[in-house]
């Protein structure tokens, strides 16, 4: 039986991700967000549960890529793509189906997974940026922002834009830390530290911008510079 529960939360990451595809098709684009988290947070639990349970099950592995595919790489897509429609159907530069331009991240989210698969070289950090940070990128800007694509006219333009950026470091050879700390020394893990003191800074200054505006959803982008930030802090050398 212990061999099917990483398998289940597995499972569960890609009934999250159906989910925030439905609900992004249908503009609810907060409760697609909560969906991804939702689906990172069992994508998570996964990898744990099965180290913990000793189970080394290769249909588990496929398992994971498929929802993450769906839960990282297709959601956020039909989000984009939703946003842009949304926001411009009632203008003079409506894009109609031309907004499905925003799905080719999902066929480039698909081939980092599969990169990923066969890449030996990943085991304790990331070559090129993980699925669920690009998502929670996307999924964050675009809740925060649902109608981000109204605001000018080059703006769908400008978005589309930095969806190539993304696509490109999804599939790029720039490396990456990951948060698995070998132990607690400063030395060892400066980036790791400040990338986190960081964060607690992100979040708090756009809780307190939020509260400030009464606006809560400006604290939903927190998501968002926190992944700009994780870019940003790989640009410096770990020693």
């Amino acid at each position: 039986m212990k061999k099917l529960v990483p398998n289940i939360i597995t499972c569960c990451n890609l009934l999250s991700g159906a989910l925030a595809v439905m609900l992004a098709a249908e503009g609810l684009f907060l409760c697609a967000f909560g969906m991804i988290l939702l689906g990172a947070f069992f994508d998570f639990f996964d990898g744990m549960s099965a180290r913990a349970l000793k189970v080394n099950n290769p249909i588990g592995k496929e398992i994971d890529s498929l929802a993450d595919v769906i839960t990282f790489g297709l959601a956020p897509s039909v989000m984009l793509m939703q946003a842009i429609r949304l926001a411009t159907e009632n203008s003079n530069y409506a894009w109609g189906w031309w907004s499905s331009v925003a799905l080719v991240m999902a066929a480039f989210s698909a081939l980092r997974l599969a990169k990923f698969n066969i890449d030996e070289r990943q085991t304790s950090s990331f070559i090129g940026l993980a699925t669920p940070a690009n998502a929670i990128f996307w999924g964050a800007l675009i809740a925060a922002f649902p109608d981000m694509a109204s605001w000018a006219q080059f703006m769908p333009w400008a978005m589309l834009a930095v969806m190539a950026v993304s696509c490109w470091l999804l599939i790029c050879e720039m490396p990456l830390f990951s948060l698995k700390f070998k132990n607690l020394s400063w030395q060892d893990n400066k980036v790791r530290y400040i990338f986190l003191i960081g964060c607690v800074l992100i979040i708090a200054l756009c809780c307190t911008y939020a509260a400030a505006r009464d606006n809560w959803h400006y604290a939903i982008f927190s998501g968002t510079g926190i992944i700009l930030w994780y870019i940003i802090a790989n640009l410096f050398p770990e020693k």
